[in-house]
């Protein structure tokens, strides 16, 4: 394997695990949006949007173009949303998990 590789793969998770920068993702799942839609939308400061913006854009996730004043962002590569989604996956799989093991205790309650 290209040494390479591993690198390149822990850099893009590196993008993708900050909180905001998640929900930046999930605001673009329905496609493009200004960059005043994902302030709104997750009320924060601009100047902290764009510079999660600007860490996803350097890692080419997402894209944008300018549009006037407005400027437009949109997920470049569908398949990030595929490791969300298998993310939320593992998130229900750990709750079952906790769930049975809090039943398990209840079980044993008198």
């Amino acid at each position: 394997m290209n040494k390479h590789i591993p690198r390149l793969k822990a850099d893009i998770l590196k993008a993708l695990a900050h909180p905001t920068r998640v929900s930046i993702l999930e605001c673009l799942r329905q496609g493009e949006r200004c960059v005043c839609e994902i302030i709104e939308e997750l009320d924060m400061e601009q100047s902290n949007i764009s510079q999660h913006l600007a860490i996803l854009k350097k890692m080419d996730i997402v894209d944008s173009r300018k549009e006037g004043l407005r400027v437009n962002y949109w997920v470049k590569y569908p398949e990030v949303f595929q490791i969300l989604d298998l993310l939320d996956n593992v998130l229900i799989a750990q709750v079952q998990d906790t769930m049975s093991t809090l039943k398990g205790l209840t079980a044993k309650q008198p």
